[in-house]
């Protein structure tokens, strides 16, 4: 990727990068560990980004 990147597309990552993170620990505990997994969360290299 080109290190000189468009405006628009570098905060398309910037925010799929913050989106990437895990639940945190007291939504588990709030849900009783119903929810442990973000549904959007993505792994770098086996989904790509339409960015």
């Amino acid at each position: 990727m080109a290190r000189n990147k468009p405006a628009g597309k570098k905060h398309r990552l910037a925010r799929a990068l913050k989106t990437r993170k895990s639940v945190p620990t007291w939504v588990m505990a709030r849900t009783r560990g119903h929810t442990r997994t973000h549904p959007k969360k993505r792994h770098w290299r086996k989904t790509k980004l339409k960015a």
